[in-house]
This record gives structure tokens, sequence and C-alpha cells, in this order.
């Protein structure tokens, strides 16, 4: 795995405890979001760079900029067909461009005059954003948000087949990190360094209600 870490408990010292953040791994071009599959979906996008074989264009999927939101999703890689955790590398501009044109999973009066308008653009968007609870690695939660945006139609299609720049194997990292996760081992928790990510345009972060 090529993606650093650091123990968690020195990371949660520099993290924001409430409001809404972007915790994500990134460096001037790219950021990472994560997912988790079956051996078949997963083991696919390993090997050839892309989604294909039995990944469905067809339906929504949902991506996560935060490591331990998609450990608390996946039960740390036990949960069914969720056993292949995989890290993907995008470009920056891209990523922010999904924010931009994202659509909130509730109604939100400050981009929205009503309800139907909001109605209207969800039915319109490829890209749906939902702040859930962050969660600390034994799946309590958090008073910090969490963002996940889910994909479908081009959005989707570009997402799938030509932004992705590297997709990493996280399955054996997690494997190794599992019994860490308990209050009791969890001083020995690494995790993927993650830093609160604002994007390149203001007009991004205000589209998802970002907290500075």
């Amino acid at each position: 795995m090529t993606i650093p870490t650091e123990r968690y408990l020195d990371q949660r010292k520099r993290w924001p405890s409430s409001g809404r953040h972007i915790l994500a791994h990134f460096d001037a071009e790219t950021i990472i979001v994560y997912q988790s599959y079956s051996h078949a979906i997963g083991s696919f996008a390993i090997r050839h760079g892309y989604f294909g074989g039995q990944f469905s264009y067809k339906r929504m999927s949902w991506i996560k900029p935060n490591f331990l939101w998609m450990m608390y999703r996946s039960n740390w890689g036990r949960s069914v067909n969720q056993n292949v955790v995989l890290a993907i590398r995008l470009r920056r501009i891209f990523f922010d461009s999904l924010l931009q044109q994202s659509v909130p999973s509730c109604f939100d009066q400050t981009n929205f005059a009503s309800q139907t308008d909001w109605e209207t653009a969800l039915g319109q968007s490829d890209v749906r954003a939902q702040w859930d609870p962050d969660h600390m690695p034994n799946g309590s939660k958090e008073e910090r948000r969490a963002i996940q945006l889910g994909l479908r139609g081009p959005s989707l299609e570009a997402y799938g087949k030509r932004e992705i720049v590297e997709i990493t194997d996280m399955s054996g990292f997690v494997a190794s990190q599992r019994e860490n996760a308990a209050d009791d081992s969890v001083s020995k928790l690494m995790t993927p360094i993650e830093q609160p990510y604002h994007p390149m345009q203001d007009a991004a972060g205000q589209r998802i209600g970002l907290n500075r």
C-alpha cells in the first residue's frame, strides 16, 4: 500500500470535532475516495484500473473520502459483498466538479427556494451529496459530519471509466488494522493520513455547506 499512514489518535487531535468537514487524503493534484465491493467487482477494478465486469452503471454508486466512514459502512471489510476495500485516486478538478454539481439528499433552504425546486434539481442531477455522522473506529458516532457522494448516469460513467488515476487494494491493510479498532487497542490503530479538504473553488464548498 502506497498511501501514507499515521496513528489514529495523533490525527484525531488535529481534526475538527464538529461541523461539516471533508476529511481526506489528498495532494496538490489528486484526492483519495473509498469504496468496498465483492471480490468479483473489486478484483476486476484492481486488475484493470477502472470499473467493469459485474459493476452496474445502471444504479447509483456512493464514494466516500473519509477512511473511517468507509470502515463503519463496510464493518472493516466484513460486510457481505464489501470485502474488497478500494482506495480510488481522482483528480481534484474532477472531484470538485462533482461537489459543484451535487444536490443535497435532503431539502436545503440555503440553495433552494422551495421543496419543489429541490425535488426538480434532485431529479435532474447526476450527483447527490449526503452528510452523515462521522464515526469513531469502534463505530460510535462523532459530532462531526462526513460527506458521501452518490453518482449516476454520465457522472458515474466518467468516474468509473475515465477519471480514475489509480486504484489501490486496501483489503490487506484493513484486515491488519481491524482488531486495533476496539477501544482497548485503539492506541495501535494506523489510518491513512487525512486532513480537512477544501475545494479549489469556494463555490463548490458553498454548494455542499462545507464548514471552515
